[in-house]
């Protein structure tokens, strides 16, 4: 094989190789060397078998990946894809199999873990894509729903509604050649996900005669699905926040052997068997796995009060959309990303493009099921006609980009193919900035990223402000000196979440109390209670983190009765300003708490920083649980369609997933909201001498 491996500065891999399938190859073997326990880790996940080296806690996510057959609908994904992309899939997997034993020796996790590396199928790249995608369309949110109608009343099932603070999503923008200092668009953005160490997502360039492409690949993935630049076109996405999932209240009888489902025609019989998942430290468990018409079921059985089953489209269709993946590294236009999306299909994003031919494109891509309105909401009854699948939403929508367009997860674009959005705040606070300038330069992009501005503390600080007065609800006889003074300092507030900002701090103290406070109330005490449902899907269904996502929805629309609102932030001000607490920094409560599969024997103290969950610098905490955050910009990206090598990126931690020089060598950028540049020359490069 005539494969060559190059590193920059930054440690960030550059391969080239005689053909496609080759450098296929070169990008398995390089993954598995740089990332060889996060590999692996994420592809126990996919099969359901992580408790057997990481224990006991692992077993809920086990037992929902196998019930749900995330490893079987990715061998079905895989066995339909055509010839070339099959080829091209299984040339990474013998990559990665060929480097995963020099990668091991490189990480001491597997060694602490008692964990040997194994051996990857041609279908295990699949498996990790919807691992890492089935809970990304937000489906426990039904649950969640099903929860506040049977506690507060049909009327009530979309109170915590998320058009309200959001819970996930990513940044994007596109700016067209007239707002450019150079004629030509610029891309720029950042994914908002889980930080993790080692990262989600991995810098790369990859180079062969067909195409020679950089971007942000996820590790165990072939190709740069997300985020990319090809020298004459580049593309970006941000989560679409469709609906696209379906739960199903299922009803199950045992007669003998068989087991039977209640569906529209008559009781008909299931696929079932027994699955055992082997637990470290512990004894085996038993998974009994069903799959009804609907699909399989990933909550209770046939002797449970409930059964739920899940439908997805991958399991339905057999198509996860991988073969968009090497067409998007041949892409050398707008159009071709364009037809390369249409074949998309999981997670539905909003997607971006230019050319360096001035072409532009915004559009939404994947898979959206024809249905009931009931099914978009709640888990809807089986046995009911009326709830089946119509098809394929067709076309998906897009729109014209005039000057600048935004892709923040807000109702907009994508609204036809969804229930709940984030709120518009950064939509259009990146709309806002974009505007201060028409000579935009890929360096100033920064600039929009670590922004600070607080939008949504707009309700919060509107019912402050009304509590002034002898008409007011908490009028100045009811206001003591500290909670007036505490008072007007908010009101004066910036509202930037800077990170050496104390003004930021007494906000954040102010909204946990008011979210506290709200959560404690008896009128929503029937959801204070642990919800009768798997461990894996409890984080949509704690009241608290509801209340706290949901805080400028139940501050400014309906709410249950008997909750004065008013004397409840007044309460909660009072709290705050008799605690005083010591006056300090955002940023020395706001820190970063990256997810770690096996964390360390003693726990790390990570830097504190900017920005909130509704800031365009989104850096994402849970209000009234904690201060830190875990999820914020797993990438940062500028793509410069005039010359690709004033491009910039930077990812949290750095490129490689074992200790040393370079795996956590670009969190200084990242913290300053600083980028490095996008090397494309070669001669700037260093090569590593491989037998591959």
């Amino acid at each position: 094989m005539s494969i060559e491996v190059f590193r920059d500065a930054w440690g960030i891999p550059h391969l080239r190789a005689g053909s496609a399938n080759e450098l296929a190859f070169a990008q398995g073997r390089n993954a598995a060397v740089d990332r060889a326990w996060q590999l692996e880790v994420e592809r126990h996940r996919a099969q359901g078998s992580t408790a057997a080296f990481l224990g006991a806690d692992a077993v809920e996510w086990d037992r929902f990946a196998r019930q749900a057959r995330l490893a079987d609908t990715a061998r079905r994904c895989f066995d339909a894809l055509d010839e070339d992309t099959a080829a091209w899939v299984s040339a990474y997997v013998d990559g990665v199999n060929d480097g995963l034993a020099e990668g091991a020796r490189r990480a001491p996790q597997f060694a602490a873990a008692g964990l040997a590396p194994g051996r990857w199928r041609p279908w295990t790249p699949l498996g990790l894509w919807l691992s890492t995608h089935i809970l990304f369309a937000g489906f426990p949110t039904k649950l969640w729903r099903e929860q506040v109608a049977r506690a507060l009343g049909e009327d009530l099932a979309e109170l915590f509604a998320t058009d309200g603070p959001g819970t996930s999503g990513s940044n994007g923008w596109l700016v067209s050649g007239g707002r450019t200092a150079t004629g030509a668009a610029i891309i720029g953005g950042d994914p908002h996900r889980f930080i993790e160490d080692p990262g989600v997502y991995q810098q790369i360039h990859l180079s062969c005669p067909e195409f020679d492409v950089v971007g942000l690949a996820v590790p165990g993935v072939p190709g740069i699905g997300h985020f990319g630049h090809t020298g004459t076109v580049a593309w970006a996405i941000t989560n679409a926040m469709a609906d696209y999932q379906d739960l199903y209240r299922e009803q199950l009888r045992r007669r003998g052997e068989q087991l039977e489902a209640l569906g529209p025609d008559g009781w008909r019989p299931v696929a079932r068997h027994t699955e055992t998942i082997e637990v470290a430290g512990a004894e085996p468990v038993e998974v009994e796995v069903i799959e009804t018409d609907r699909g399989p079921v990933i909550i209770g059985g046939p002797e449970d009060a409930e059964a739920i089953s899940l439908r997805y489209p991958p399991r339905v269709s057999g198509e996860l959309g991988f073969a968009a993946l090497p067409a998007l590294l041949r892409a050398s236009t707008v159009a071709d990303v364009d037809r390369a999306f249409d074949g998309w299909a999981e997670p539905v994003n909003v997607v971006q493009a230019a050319d360096t031919g001035g072409g532009l494109l915004h559009r939404t891509a994947g898979r959206v099921p024809l249905r009931h309105r009931d099914n978009r909401l709640r888990v809807v009854p089986a046995w009911e006609p009326g709830h089946d699948w119509q098809g394929w939403h067709h076309p998906m929508p897009r729109e014209d980009v005039e000057g600048v367009a935004a892709m923040a997860n807000q109702r907009g674009l994508a609204a036809p193919l969804g229930v709940e959005f984030a709120p518009p705040h950064r939509a259009e606070r990146i709309r806002q900035l974009l505007d201060t300038s028409t000579a935009w330069t890929a360096e100033d992009m920064a600039f929009i990223h670590t922004d600070t501005h607080l939008a949504s503390a707009a309700p919060l600080l509107a019912l402050l402000e009304g509590l002034e007065g002898p008409q007011g609800p908490a009028g100045p006889e009811r206001l003591d000196p500290a909670a007036r003074r505490l008072r007007e300092r908010l009101l004066r507030w910036d509202r930037r979440m800077a990170a050496d900002s104390t003004d930021a701090t007494a906000y954040a103290r102010l909204r946990a109390a008011v979210v506290r406070r709200l959560a404690a109330d008896p009128a929503l005490s029937a959801l204070a209670g642990p919800a009768p449902y798997p461990a894996v899907f409890q984080p949509w269904l704690v009241l608290t983190s509801r209340v706290g996502y949901a805080l400028g929805t139940l501050l400014t629309g309906a709410r249950p009765a008997g909750i004065d609102r008013s004397a409840l932030v007044a309460a909660a001000l009072r709290e705050v300003a008799e605690a005083a607490e010591p006056d300090v920094a955002w940023g020395e409560l706001h820190r970063l708490a990256p997810w770690q599969a096996l964390p360390g024997a003693t726990p790390e103290e990570w830097p504190g920083v900017a920005g909130d969950h509704d800031c365009v610098l989104s850096t994402s905490s849970v209000p009234g649980l904690t201060d830190r955050f875990a999820r914020g910009p797993a990438a940062r990206y500028v793509w410069d369609l005039a010359r690709r090598q004033d491009s910039r990126w930077v990812v949290p931690l750095g490129a490689d997933g074992a200790p040393g020089a370079h795996h956590r060598d670009q969190l200084p950028l990242w913290l300053a909201g600083d980028l490095a540049p996008v090397i494309t020359d070669w001669n700037q490069l260093t090569e590593e001498r491989h037998d591959v």
